[in-house]
């Protein structure tokens, strides 16, 4: 990847296959050279979604940009959809998961990079080169 790209559009980026859903990391350190946050497209699959888990050293947004889904933030559950916004602090426990029928796709951003990184290592990830999934 070259990095301190301006411009990134999807087919720019690998995609990232997991059994839960796909992953596109827009903005990470490799693409645009951003030392201060990532970010990246989700999308999870009906049904499905990603376990408890927390990011010691990072923050997250989500940002719901269409379908439906249950979130969760340490003890707290509520529905989200379309044009709302999660703050995760760091090192809380998290988990998102799609309840409809229609994807959940959503705008994730770490803040400071790294957990996109994580994600890309985990052995069930399928990682596709750049132009082999452009609008995932």
């Amino acid at each position: 990847m070259v990095a301190e790209k301006r411009f990134v559009r999807s087919r720019d980026v690998e995609t990232i296959q997991l059994d839960w859903g796909t992953l596109k990391w827009m903005n990470t350190p490799e693409v645009t050279g951003s030392e201060s946050f990532s970010a990246g497209v989700v999308v999870l699959d009906p049904g499905k979604g990603h376990e408890r888990h927390t990011h010691p050293d990072s923050e997250e947004i989500l940002y719901i940009l269409s379908g439906e889904g249950e979130q969760t933030i340490a003890d707290e559950e509520r529905s989200v959809g379309p044009g709302e916004m999660v703050y995760i602090p760091a090192g809380v426990e998290h988990s998102t998961m799609n309840c409809s029928w229609e994807p959940l796709r959503f705008l994730a951003i770490y803040g400071p990079p790294g957990p996109e990184a994580e994600l890309r290592d985990l052995a069930e990830a399928t990682v596709f080169p750049p132009d082999e999934f452009p609008d995932a």
